[in-house]
């Protein structure tokens, strides 16, 4: 049974077409997400052949990677995009590809608006060879709280729609590769601080990443005048004395392996020899 949809598929697919043409101008996260993908990669003493570049956008990573030496299967719900990589168009919950095709799945930038996520995270997993490497990263759970508060305080005493899809917080990134069926599984959070002029601008530039509203069945948030001029209004007065205001973009890193027998496992429970409680007990002071 399919699961329901809480991001439109067809909206997230336009939106990344629209965006293709001008990435390169707006594409300073997901830039800052491939940085830390590779310093992760580079701390990994394995080495790794067939690799998926799930959501490949302008091919940055891609081309990283092969420059590498590695062999990279690009892939984005965007046909632009797929297109201008020379890779598959498909979504990242249906991957089109066979059990154990890849030792190594890189995403930047994605993951955080997929239709669903646990499939996505499973259907990774299986694509994977044993002891393969999943390492991805998209914008999470307490980003943008200036213009959060800025749209608070335009559409105060006001009907609105919502105007921001759900964002995942580290705890529950973690959870979902435990859930999904990987091993050793890390989340960790690095935070992104943006200064921005006018809140017209962070708005261009979530446009140009794709990264505006994409939940489904949503009546399209648009602003009227009067609610844009009280949406910069509250946007400039958070500004900082040179008159420009600061954006936090909150970038999830996760890190995990698809299941060997070679890999380290937890010991049995109750294999133990010595008590926790006996390493914590006092020693008796001499008589």
């Amino acid at each position: 049974m399919a699961a329901p949809e809480i991001f439109s598929r067809a909206l997230r697919r336009r939106r990344r077409d629209r965006a293709q043409p001008g990435y390169a101008a707006h594409g300073f996260l997901r830039d800052a997400m491939i940085e830390g993908l590779l310093e992760r990669l580079d701390f990994v003493t394995r080495d790794f052949k067939d690799v998926l570049d799930l959501g490949c956008a302008d091919g940055a990573l891609t081309g990283a990677l092969r420059a590498r030496g590695l062999t990279v299967m690009p892939c984005d719900a965007g046909a632009r995009f797929a297109a201008a990589a020379e890779g598959v168009q498909c979504e990242e919950d249906a991957l089109p590809f066979a059990p154990g095709s890849f030792d190594l799945i890189v995403s930047a930038g994605v993951l955080d608006t997929v239709n669903d996520l646990p499939g996505a995270l499973v259907q990774c997993r299986r694509a994977l060879r044993p002891d393969g490497l999943l390492l991805a990263a998209f914008v999470g759970a307490g980003s943008l709280p200036a213009l959060k508060a800025a749209i608070t305080a335009a559409d105060a005493g006001e009907a609105a729609p919502a105007r921001f899809h759900p964002q995942i917080d580290v705890r529950a990134a973690g959870d979902l590769l435990t859930r999904a069926g990987f091993t050793l599984p890390v989340a960790d959070v690095e935070s992104l601080d943006v200064r921005y002029g006018t809140v017209f601008s962070l708005i261009a530039d979530l446009r140009g990443m794709a990264a505006t509203n994409q939940l489904a069945g949503q009546t399209p948030p648009w602003l009227s005048r009067a609610r844009l001029a009280r949406l910069n209004a509250a946007f400039a007065d958070a500004a900082e004395p040179d008159g420009k205001t600061r954006e936090r973009f909150q970038l999830i890193f996760l890190t995990a392996w698809s299941p060997s027998p070679d890999q380290p496992q937890p010991a049995k429970r109750g294999s133990a020899t010595a008590s926790l409680a006996g390493a914590l007990k006092k020693p008796t002071p001499p008589s």
